[in-house]
């Protein structure tokens, strides 16, 4: 069987930058365990594979170790592919995910694309020795959303300069770690941690923002935010809290196209 298959730098309006994801338009699902052994094959953060289900399309995504519940980038990437190479003649795409229901993507200006996903729900927690000692600095707020935690961080220089222990943070019992603080030029700069997931640092994470975008929205007390990831590769979102979903916007481009033999 021979497969197209996409990888797009999500996140990013230049090559080599933001976040790489591969996309399989699929005709219809192959075996789970084809789906993980190609994104092991791939080795990228995220493979998203979406199958066209009447007018939308279902979506699933795998990193080089097992299935994730949300995927940002990779959606993105996704519906880059579907606008740029499948000729749709739509303004938005409706994918539907098994595991976070129904999520958006639409054309906005001047080649941005436009995420609408549903809102995590972000709790104050008690400090975690461990988790502390794997990111090796205290933060002032810690919290966790659904899969991941999130650590608060007073300025941007701090979040640059953490350096984890990957060992310890593997053993914690969440898909990966976000870290926060305001930034100097944009709103607010986050970075990810997921060695859980086979991805010791995301280099833009969009599904971490269904929990950053309503914390800084309530504490900078405006709903329009810019973000900025600050990964090697990094990577600007544009984002706006609309109470139970997010609007998460960036731009992607197309960096291989080719075929897999499975």
């Amino acid at each position: 069987m021979v497969q197209k298959l996409f990888q797009i730098d999500a996140f990013t309006d230049q090559l080599y930058s933001g976040n790489p994801a591969a996309v399989c338009i699929l005709e219809n699902w192959i075996d789970d365990s084809i789906m993980q052994n190609i994104a092991r094959e791939n080795n990228l953060a995220e493979t998203a594979f979406a199958v066209k289900d009447g007018s939308q399309y279902i979506i699933r995504w795998f990193t080089p170790e097992l299935e994730v519940d949300l995927c940002g980038h990779a959606t993105l990437a996704t519906a880059y592919v579907l606008f740029n190479y499948y000729d749709l003649n739509v303004s938005n795409i409706e994918f539907f995910s098994p595991r976070s229901g129904k999520l958006l993507v639409e054309k906005g200006e001047n080649g941005l694309l436009i995420l609408d996903f549903p809102t995590d729900d972000i709790k104050s927690i008690a400090p975690i020795q461990i988790l502390n000692e794997a990111i090796g600095k205290n933060p002032v707020y810690t919290l966790k959303g659904k899969t991941d935690y999130l650590l608060i961080y007073s300025n941007q220089e701090e979040i640059e300069q953490l350096n984890p222990n990957f060992f310890l943070l593997n053993q914690l019992d969440a898909r990966g770690v976000i870290v926060s603080a305001p930034g100097n030029e944009v709103d607010f700069v986050s970075r990810f941690f997921a060695p859980k997931c086979g991805v010791n640092e995301d280099p833009v994470t969009g599904s971490a923002h269904t929990s950053l975008i309503p914390y800084w929205s309530k504490v900078l007390g405006k709903s329009k935010l810019v973000a900025r990831q600050l990964s090697k590769r990094g990577g600007d979102i544009y984002c706006e809290f609309l109470d139970t979903r997010v609007k998460i916007a960036g731009r992607a481009v197309p960096y291989l196209k080719g075929e897999i033999i499975i």
